[in-house]
C-alpha cells in the first residue's frame, strides 16, 4: 500500500510549508492589519498619537519595546509609518518581532535602530549600551543586515 507522502522529496515539501505560511500571512493582513502615516507626537503623561494628514489623532498602543521606541524623544515630531489594527479606541502597533514602525525620511522607509560608536553594537530600543553604558544614538537604516 503506498504511503500518501511517497516520493515528495525534503525540498518539495520545504516549498509547500513556506507557501503555507505565506498564505497564512497574507490572510492575517487581509484581517485588518493597517498602515497608517503620520507624524509622531509625544506629550508628557499622555500615550504617544500619531498625527494624520487629515487633521485627526490617533493614540497610539504597542508591546514594551515598540513603546520605549514611541516614548523616545529624539523621534518626537518624525514621520512614521506604524502597521497594526485598531482596538478599543487605540491603535495597536505590531509587536517589535513583526517591524510595524518605520521612520520615513526623504521618500525612505527605514528601520529605527540604534547605534553605539564606541562598541560597535546595534540595538533596536533606546537606552545605554549593554557594554560601555553610554546611551545609544539614533540610527535608522534601509537594512536591518549592515
Amino acid at each position: 500500500m503506498p504511503r500518501y507522502n511517497e516520493g515528495v522529496t525534503r525540498g518539495q515539501f520545504s516549498f509547500l510549508l513556506l507557501l503555507a505560511s505565506t498564505s497564512a500571512r497574507a490572510g492575517a493582513s487581509a484581517d485588518g492589519l493597517q498602515e497608517l502615516h503620520g507624524t509622531l507626537t509625544q506629550v508628557k503623561g499622555q500615550p504617544p498619537a500619531l498625527a494624520l494628514k487629515d487633521g485627526s489623532t490617533v493614540r497610539l498602543a504597542a508591546d514594551e519595546p515598540t513603546t520605549s521606541v514611541l516614548n523616545d524623544p529624539r523621534l518626537n515630531g518624525f514621520p512614521l509609518e506604524v502597521s497594526g489594527h485598531y482596538s478599543a479606541g487605540v491603535f495597536r502597533v505590531e509587536p517589535m518581532h513583526k517591524r510595524g514602525l518605520f521612520v520615513e525620511k526623504d521618500g525612505k522607509k527605514l528601520y529605527v535602530t540604534y547605534w553605539c560608536d564606541v562598541c560597535a553594537i546595534r540595538t533596536y530600543t533606546p537606552g545605554k549600551c549593554v557594554c560601555c553604558q553610554q546611551e545609544t544614538a539614533l540610527d535608522p537604516r534601509e537594512k536591518l543586515d549592515n
